[in-house]
């Protein structure tokens, strides 16, 4: 087996053959998550750290790479910030281009190498409301730690809010990692805050509705366990060990990774070729809900000869199986999960090579992944356990390439690729 056929490599280690194929293909497309793929996931957003070496690749890269993130570019806590404190000199990272260029927001928040910012079929009113929710997410969350947590200091709370509460634009958010840790004694609580959360979010769904935006807004869950029979993702629960899901995204409505890919392929057919396949003003509030709609309107609109070879890199994809009077009830979740399964099934679709590549984030300060289990078997390294639970074996997902190293280890493989 050869570099031409890596879509058939489940869980390998052999990223020099990976980096050879990419070298070697010049219609390529990277689209890349951030959060515990380029960088460490930590308690604390705000302590997250990039390095510039990978920032420099990713610029080498140009025109074949792209970001989808849940978080943001700018603000407090988006990822512009983090790269210009990485960078020796703040003021090259506008002048040069080594911003991240690529979708934010889930897929509503568009920015290019020069930090240049869109809102692709965003509504004022839409961000009107938006606008406000931080101020609300800071009341309920103070009131539950003086009610709740009476052990709490005044000072630990006030670092604790401005951690958790994540003033973005278009998806603000809270994440709960450093709850977790102040209820490390109380694992009760922190199940109670979890609740007390989603109730919020219900909320202010409903509040928007009532305010005629029934349509703008749903609630992203991370990690998750996946969709229930209506679309609504279904949070997971902590442990005693296990934080569960953390944050609690506010989003727009088309802020989905999966529809991410066909603006950013729209956006890589115009420079390439020319033409929008799916029009100049094609935004990812347009895009299909269901899956294999996705799959079919890219099968229909692009150009088989231009379509590049992609590879998609993530590392939130999860799966859970329970019994159930006896019956196994499997499910399969993930901020990344999507949006990877859209990549593999446009590959498939086309016969093109595309790649599927997992970064294990388990190693992180957010105890909430489930790690990649590799083992020496005679005298080599192999991967005995990857993202299905053992007991999925019909897990639809084919993940590649492995970097069970995590962050660190996939951003040496990037910037071997990029020279």
């Amino acid at each position: 087996m050869t570099y031409s056929n890596l879509n058939q490599f489940s869980l390998s280690l052999n990223h020099d053959l990976c980096a050879e194929k990419l070298i070697n293909t010049k219609n390529k497309l990277i689209i890349q998550d951030l959060d515990g793929v380029c960088m460490g996931l930590v308690k604390n957003p705000l302590h997250r750290v990039i390095d510039f070496n990978y920032v420099k690749a990713a610029r080498n890269l140009h025109n074949h790479f792209y970001v989808l993130t849940n978080g943001e570019h700018i603000g407090k806590f988006g990822v512009n910030h983090i790269i210009e404190k990485s960078a020796p000199n703040p003021e090259i990272v506008k002048k040069e281009g080594y911003y991240l260029s690529g979708l934010a927001g889930g897929g509503v928040q568009w920015q290019d190498n020069y930090g240049k910012i869109t809102y692709p079929g965003v509504k004022q009113e839409e961000l009107t409301f938006l606008s406000a929710i931080p101020a609300i997410f800071e009341e309920r969350l103070r009131n539950f730690c003086q009610n709740q947590a009476p052990f709490l200091t005044k000072e630990v709370i006030n670092e604790a809010l401005d951690a958790v509460i994540l003033v973005n634009q278009v998806s603000p958010t809270i994440n709960l990692n450093t709850f977790f840790s102040l209820f490390v004694d109380h694992p009760h609580l922190y199940l109670a805050l979890q609740k007390e959360i989603k109730a919020l979010m219900d909320e202010l769904l409903d509040k928007a509705q009532k305010n005629g935006l029934k349509h703008s807004f749903f609630l992203h869950l991370a990690p998750n366990l996946g969709r229930d029979e209506e679309g609504v993702e279904i949070m997971k629960e902590a442990t005693e060990n296990d934080s569960g899901t953390t944050d609690f995204q506010f989003m727009l409505k088309g802020a989905v990774k999966e529809a991410g890919v066909l603006y950013i392929l729209n956006h890589y057919y115009y420079l390439h070729t020319g033409e929008y396949p799916l029009g100049q003003d094609f935004s990812p509030q347009q895009a299909p809900n269901n899956h294999q709609e996705l799959v079919n309107l890219v099968i229909d609109k692009f150009s088989p000869e231009s379509m590049p070879l992609i590879m998609g890199v993530g590392d939130t994809v999860n799966s859970q199986v329970t019994w159930q009077n006896g019956k196994k009830i499997v499910k399969r979740g993930g901020s990344d999960r999507n949006f990877l399964q859209l990549i593999q099934d446009i590959g498939k679709g086309f016969n093109i090579d595309n790649i599927i590549a997992y970064v294990d984030s388990s190693g992180g300060e957010v105890k909430n992944r489930k790690p990649i289990k590799v083992e020496n078997i005679d005298g080599n390294l192999i991967v005995t356990e990857g993202i299905a639970h053992p007991d999925d074996p019909d897990e639809p997902l084919n993940v590649n390439f492995v970097f069970p190293e995590g962050h660190r280890q996939y951003c040496q493989f990037f910037q071997k690729i990029t020279g």
